[in-house]
């Protein structure tokens, strides 16, 4: 299997699925299509640029190469004109919105964790674990973030649905599987399990514990 097609590939499915979210989150909002086009390419380059600020990359491989930023672009405003023709733009958390947010925000999670290590091993020699593990994860969750932050939301990754845990653990798996399945094969199966992870949290709400829950727990066990 060619890995360097499959990262392409990958990368691409990524763009789209991080750049519908972006859109559906600025639609949401209700932001003008200058809006829902920067949030788009936020979520989409965001993770990346970080990335490859760490890494020494410079300038970021989205300056470098525009086909992410055009991707996002595209698929911002044909997001738009879909929506303003469903008249979604006048509803809030409708459930379609709601599953395109969630779908593609996973596949955006799952794709861009994996391809955050391969681009952290490509450039780095004799690269351990931790550092490969925590880059994949702020590939995977840094544009999510800083969408949700210029949208004026709590990140995902502090609150909602096992988040930033599903990325960490498509890491870890990466990093075990590399030597046993190999490059391609860790990339793909750790992909798909972290966007399993993040659709089955989001489905069955699952959620880290938060102070107030814990709170609620211990005074319904202490009433008489």
């Amino acid at each position: 299997m060619n890995i360097d097609l499959l990262i392409e590939i990958m990368n691409l499915i990524g763009d789209v699925a991080f750049a519908v979210s972006g859109a559906m989150t600025a639609i949401e909002k209700r932001m003008d299509i200058f809006g829902v086009c920067v949030l788009s390419i936020v979520t989409t380059v965001g993770g990346g640029m970080t990335r490859d600020v760490l890494l020494g990359i410079l300038p970021p491989i989205a300056l470098q190469d525009p086909l992410d930023i055009g991707v996002a672009t595209v698929v911002a405003c044909i997001v738009f004109i879909w929506a303003a023709r469903k008249k979604h733009l006048d509803q809030s958390q409708s459930p379609i919105t709601a599953n395109m947010l969630n779908i593609s925000d996973a596949i955006g999670l799952g794709i861009f964790t994996v391809i955050g290590i391969n681009v952290a091993q490509s450039h780095l020699e004799d690269a351990h674990a931790f550092i490969l593990i925590v880059v994949g994860v702020i590939t995977g969750v840094g544009g999510g973030a800083l969408r949700d932050v210029l949208s004026g939301s709590i990140p995902y990754i502090f609150k909602k649905h096992v988040y930033a845990m599903a990325s960490a653990v498509g890491a870890i798996a990466y990093v075990v599987m590399d030597d046993l399945v190999g490059v391609a094969w860790a990339t793909i199966l750790c992909a798909i399990l972290v966007i399993a992870i993040r659709l089955l949290a989001a489905y069955y709400r699952w959620n880290l514990p938060r102070i107030h829950e814990i709170e609620e727990e211990i005074g319904s066990n202490t009433e008489p």
